[in-house]
């Protein structure tokens, strides 16, 4: 008998020990796999830089049936208005101008480092409170960025607020409006943010992530990052798409070099401009010794920008073409233009070399897609030139 409890006491402890081997070898592998999504480098320029920011809404696209979609908010009402053609024209304009703001990305920024900043020691003012003093600049008008925050310790020690006081008493002054002086539990309950990510509540949690905390904290990092890599493995890119955290997402990709996914569901929805922009933007963060700018020019030329496309999409129910009326009910019933099937073969030529390049991690499913792609073009393009010689139809 007191052989068997000896082996059960031993049995119990490898046990334990096992489990406990078992609880820091996943927390090792987590805290490995974030760090492989962190930026080695202070991504900042590169993201802030015209030809990325102009390659990154281009990808977003301004789908204005999503952008202003019903939301869950207090106030979900519409205003009907009586306006003449003109007064309408002006609205259209406006819509966009709302619709691009509405877009507008959180920057991509490398986190800040919490940094002791003394201002003065004085060691006459020890022991004058038991408690610490903050002293905020509460000046109208000031960036939070630019407010002087300071701190008097106990000791008699000046020095500037470190950032988590500067959050707070920024918050306390001046509050933004949805974040929490506490953290939400979804920050902090890994299962609660996990159940969200599997019902693929991505907007949702990058929306509540970007009021919570600020681009520089590592909190906003590690989260973002976890977003981006779910995202990954489900492939439901199209929720984010026509949203402020499109771009973001994209240059995430193509700084971790894992832009394959993205690009074969690119591929398989015809956004084949927006697929070359992808690898270009790959490119130019890499410097991959590949010219891409001679083929967004060319694509630039037949393609409008995605602003231009949500106008003349506003401005269609307005205006029939009386011109070429034919032409036009037949590429809106093929979905294609003579334009469009000529960067689309601009644009394949360009993904045919990057699929056969090294840069390239998928591809035989990217080949399959372009394949498929291609016959489905051929098939448009051989309606769209039997249709117009039926109607009789001259080639513009």
């Amino acid at each position: 008998m007191l052989i068997l409890r000896q082996l059960r006491k031993l049995n119990g402890q490898q046990r334990l020990q096992l489990g406990v081997e078992q609880t820091r070898r996943s927390m090792a592998d987590a805290a490995q796999k974030n760090a492989s999504f962190q930026y080695d480098k202070d991504p900042q320029p590169l993201f802030t830089d015209a030809e990325t920011q102009r390659l990154l809404q281009s990808m977003t696209q301004l789908q204005l049936e999503k952008v202003f979609r019903k939301r869950t908010v207090p106030d979900n009402s519409t205003e009907t208005k009586f306006m003449t053609t003109a007064q309408l024209e002006k609205e259209f304009l406006q819509t966009i101008e709302k619709a691009k703001k509405l877009l507008q990305m959180p920057p991509v920024v490398q986190i800040k480092q919490d940094t002791e900043h003394i201002i003065s020691k004085d060691p006459a003012l020890k022991d004058f409170a038991d408690t610490k003093y903050v002293f905020t600049d509460i000046t109208f008008g000031l960036r939070n960025s630019e407010r002087k925050i300071v701190v008097r310790d106990a000791d008699g020690t000046l020095a500037y607020a470190p950032l988590e006081t500067r959050k707070r008493m920024n918050q306390l002054y001046f509050p933004l409006e949805g974040r929490r002086s506490y953290t939400p539990r979804m920050f902090t309950h890994d299962d609660l943010l996990q159940r969200c990510l599997d019902e693929h509540k991505y907007e949702f949690v990058l929306d509540r992530l970007t009021v919570q905390y600020e681009p520089y904290e590592a909190e906003f990092h590690n989260f973002s990052a976890k977003v981006f890599a779910h995202l990954n493995e489900s492939k439901e890119f199209d929720l984010l798409r026509s949203t402020r955290h499109f771009g973001p997402m994209a240059f995430f990709y193509a700084w971790h070099r894992c832009i394959d996914d993205l690009l074969y569901d690119m591929i398989r929805r015809d956004y084949l401009h927006n697929a070359v922009e992808l690898i270009s933007l790959s490119y130019k963060i890499h410097q991959v010794p590949v010219d891409y700018k001679p083929i967004l020019s060319q694509l630039e030329a037949l393609k409008p920008t995605p602003a231009q496309r949500a106008l003349a999409e506003l401005l269609s129910c307005l205006k029939k073409p009386a011109e070429n009326a034919i032409e036009h009910e037949i590429q809106t019933a093929i979905g294609k233009t003579e334009q469009d099937f000529a960067a689309d073969e601009i644009s394949l030529k360009f993904i045919e070399q990057y699929i056969g390049s090294k840069h390239a991690l998928k591809k035989v499913q990217l080949e399959l897609a372009v394949q498929t792609l291609k016959e489905v073009n051929l098939e448009k393009l051989q309606l769209y030139q039997g249709l117009k010689k039926a109607h009789g139809v001259q080639a513009s």
